[in-house]
């Protein structure tokens, strides 16, 4: 693992208005770690996550991305990321082929590589046999393990995954996770928000927000035994139980 962070927040804060939605949060991330972002719904990771992938800009702090600094570089972040959520990120009419082609073009890459791409893809994901099937007609599990493929199709040096494995069963999400490990492996960066505490034992850092703040940060192991906890859903309760804004 290379020395350098590809993700390096300090002080980062979003004020709506009166509101603070992130308040000051400071971390880093390394290249090829598999970085879990919790917290309750309002606890501010979904904002703080938009910050860094250049859709959201911070009120004030900083942070770099890829290198890239959140306030005058998005548009070079958002070359560099990919992004996956569990809401939306394959278009359900349109055909396999088509999402992989559109959004190969949106990448920047060249028809030709877009092709092989495809059938690299495809035949990894033993899902050569529906191609040219409409999205809204596969299986979830299918969808998001396409998904998450078509997210690294530029190869980014970052992947934000939004809660990936909602709703899928726990073979697929199993299965999933080994995808994510092949993409770790090669030295992608997954940072990783979910519902499921038991994923969070999966990865190599977890940090936890409550009410806009970074209320934990260490690995699994070293937050159970911080906390005295057999397992992260016992640390997620304690730290969640005093939140304000949580839903």
């Amino acid at each position: 693992m290379a020395s350098e962070p590809v993700i390096v927040a300090r002080n980062l804060t979003k004020r709506f208005g009166a509101f603070t939605a992130v308040d000051n949060i400071s971390f880093e991330v390394m290249p090829g770690e598999i970085f879990g972002f919790l917290g309750a719904n309002g606890a501010g990771k979904t904002t703080a996550m938009k910050m860094l992938s250049g859709l959201l800009s911070p009120t004030t702090g900083e942070a770099r991305v890829a290198g890239y600094d959140v306030f005058t570089q998005a548009e070079s972040i958002k070359s560099r990321i990919g992004y996956m959520s569990q809401r939306f990120s394959l278009y359900e009419d349109m055909t396999a082929w088509e999402n992989i082609r559109f959004y190969g073009g949106i990448y920047g890459l060249r028809m030709d590589a877009i092709r092989d791409k495809a059938a690299q893809l495809l035949g990894r994901l033993g899902m050569e046999h529906v191609r040219d099937s409409r999205i809204g007609a596969l299986p979830l599990g299918w969808k998001q393990k396409l998904a998450f493929s078509v997210a690294l199709l530029h190869n980014p040096a970052i992947v934000f995954l939004d809660e990936p494995t909602g709703g899928v069963d726990p073979l697929t999400r199993r299965q999933f996770w080994e995808l994510i490990y092949e993409a770790a492996a090669s030295g992608v960066t997954i940072f990783i928000t979910t519902h499921y505490m038991d994923e969070a034992e999966y990865c190599g850092r977890v940090s936890i927000m409550v009410d806009g703040r970074i209320e934990a940060l260490d690995t699994p192991g070293g937050l159970k035994q911080a906390f005295d906890a057999q397992s992260m859903d016992e640390v997620f309760v304690r730290l969640a139980r005093g939140a304000q804004y949580a839903e």
